[in-house]
């Protein structure tokens, strides 16, 4: 690991459309329970991009609040809709300019990933 490597803390912004219903909501916060229990010592944060709180600008405050150098913003989304590419990246760069000494990548969609036929498939089975 290299110098810089070492010193940076990253952090995870998982971050979804939010709902009126909270079930929908708890999907995310589930989520992001099982990445921390699968990276421990990263910052996990939920946030959402509209109707409930953590608002996105929150999540990220949060994420610098506790040290991050790095934050990832993971879109919780199927497709590459309005949300994912301008929202986002209006965001990402009203960050930057607040936090000019951490970096705001914006991690790839769920979209068509490999493994998602994989999921379609357990989908199905359920329904038998």
């Amino acid at each position: 690991m290299n110098e810089h490597a070492s010193l940076q803390r990253e952090a995870i912004l998982m971050v979804a459309h939010g709902s009126r219903r909270s079930a929908a909501n708890d999907d995310l916060y589930t989520l992001a329970e099982m990445v921390r229990a699968a990276r421990p010592g990263k910052i996990v944060e939920c946030a959402f991009l509209d109707v409930v709180e953590p608002t996105i600008p929150q999540g990220a405050e949060a994420c610098v609040r506790q040290g991050a150098t790095r934050v990832l913003l993971f879109p919780y989304f199927l497709s590459a809709g309005r949300h994912v590419v301008d929202d986002l990246n209006r965001f990402q760069a009203d960050f930057q300019q607040r936090w000019p000494e951490v970096r705001f990548p914006i991690c790839p969609h769920l979209g068509l990933h490999p493994l998602m036929v994989e999921i379609v498939f357990d989908r199905l089975a359920e329904a038998e």
